[in-house]
């Protein structure tokens, strides 16, 4: 089953799943929404929270949410509801709510917190914890460090598969999502893994450091979460250990917080090409709405008159071939859907890590060669429509000429212009949309108007 369609019939069960609670809320029924609202996974009263349109709604679900699920249905929130719901709570309930949780959730709190509950909660933690923590909050969020969760189990190379087993069995249980332990030397510096499958599988008497796999290198905690995604993705890992610059075991990643960067990295692509964040609040007050979009508004008309004034340049021309008005937007259209193609598929290959400096000019000269190709093809189609539309073979001509040269244009502005904004230090999925309409619009007018006028007048 495609992606697409799983994760839509995912969405329809937790729909049906959702459907008594909404039932209930609707019928106020207090008691069977809060018994309703705690029977479900904290990501799922996260969802119901924010397809919620009533604040005060929101703010009832969230009273009735039992305190030990409130920590992690706070990480599954947006920002804008998560703020308010930190700013609403005492600063004990906080304390209570936020104590119990993973060290890498703990971190991604606690800069959303009030200091005062910053301070409560480190001081009354075991120094044990709290340096873990402290440990995860000294790397960058997105980063490596800032993912992972200090909550391993690790062990030695020099002693037996049947003393790892004693000891496991003496812990009780193990962390969620385990498939391994982590081997570390005398000094904790990380050295291989040991999967449970080899541990239940393999001759007890065996040491560690016979069976242990060290293949998988540990993942410096400064790298950037969408290189450790991908490191994920090659290699089908579950988790994966976190190491410093020295190679000392740090903690360790597991698969649960890479579906999350992957799902983040997805909403910030498909939300930053209409110039919105991925934590915007659909149902968000009108004015602070209007406000965060109305930059992206402002930027678009600056963009549209820049393109209007090479219009107005020709002015006597399409007064006195008034055909010209008719087939301009097609030009601009064709190089705009070709040159957005180019754009998508390079933005997709610098976030996979796929383009560097090393290929970016075979991608070049490949993109080049689709444009000019699909533009020499649908240039002779729409060349031959507009002949025999307006009966002019001057004007097919015009048009099939501007319509390839957009093309190619569009091409080169697709590689580009996220490579140039990448390099600025912005965001080529949030601007370069923009800056590609701008190229395409200004390059296919000024290409067609400009033929037209030495061809046509």
């Amino acid at each position: 089953m495609p992606l697409a369609q799983e994760q839509q019939l995912q969405e329809q069960q937790l729909q049906e799943q959702l459907a008594p609670v909404y039932v209930a809320i609707d019928k106020g029924q207090e008691s069977s929404v809060q018994t309703l609202v705690n029977s479900l996974h904290p990501a799922e009263i996260a969802f119901l929270i924010e397809s919620l349109p009533d604040e005060e709604q929101r703010a009832r679900i969230w009273a009735l949410v039992a305190i030990e699920l409130k920590g992690e249905t706070l990480t599954h929130l947006n920002d804008y509801i998560r703020l308010q719901f930190i700013e609403s709570m005492p600063t004990n309930e906080l304390v209570v709510t936020t104590r119990t949780m993973d060290h890498d959730d703990m971190a991604d709190l606690l800069p959303d917190m009030p200091d005062v509950v910053s301070r409560v909660l480190l001081q009354s933690m075991e120094t044990q914890h709290r340096e873990r923590l402290e440990s995860v909050l000294s790397y960058a969020e997105d980063s490596a460090g800032g993912l992972m969760n200090t909550d391993t189990i690790s062990i030695r190379t020099d002693i037996s598969l049947e003393t790892v087993m004693r000891y496991l069995r003496f812990l009780g249980q193990i962390p969620d999502t385990t498939d391994n332990l982590i081997v570390v030397n005398k000094a904790g510096f990380y050295q291989g893994v040991l999967y449970l499958s080899d541990l239940l599988t393999s001759d007890p008497e065996l040491s560690v450091a016979s069976v242990m796999n060290t293949k998988l290198r540990g993942i410096n905690a400064s790298t950037e979460q969408t290189e450790v995604a991908a490191l994920f993705e090659r290699r089908d890992l579950i988790t994966a250990p976190v190491v410093d610059d020295l190679g000392y075991l740090l903690g360790r990643i597991t698969i649960d917080d890479i579906v999350d960067v992957i799902r983040d990295e997805g909403e910030h692509t498909f939300m930053s090409q209409a110039g919105l964040s991925e934590e915007d609040d659909m149902f968000a007050p009108v004015f602070s709405s209007s406000k965060r979009r109305a930059l992206w508004l402002g930027v678009n008309l600056l963009t549209a008159l820049l393109a209007s004034s090479v219009i107005g340049m020709f002015q006597v021309t399409i007064e006195k071939v008034v055909a010209l008005a008719v087939l301009m937007p097609i030009v601009a259209s064709m190089g705009g859907v070709a040159g957005s193609q180019t754009l998508t598929l390079v933005i997709r290959g610098m976030a996979l890590g796929q383009l560097s400096s090393k290929n970016y000019q075979s991608l070049m000269i490949k993109e080049l060669s689709v444009s000019l190709i699909n533009g020499i093809l649908w240039a002779l189609v729409l060349a031959i429509i507009s002949g025999f539309w307006f009966s002019s073979q001057t004007l097919a001509i015009v048009i099939g000429f501007a319509v390839v040269i957009n093309l190619v244009v569009a091409a080169f502005s697709g590689v580009v212009i996220p490579l140039l904004l990448d390099k600025a230090g912005a965001d080529p999925a949030l601007a370069g949309g923009v800056f590609l309409t701008t190229v395409t619009d200004v390059v296919g007018f000024f290409a067609f108007l400009g033929l037209a006028s030495i061809m046509l007048v």
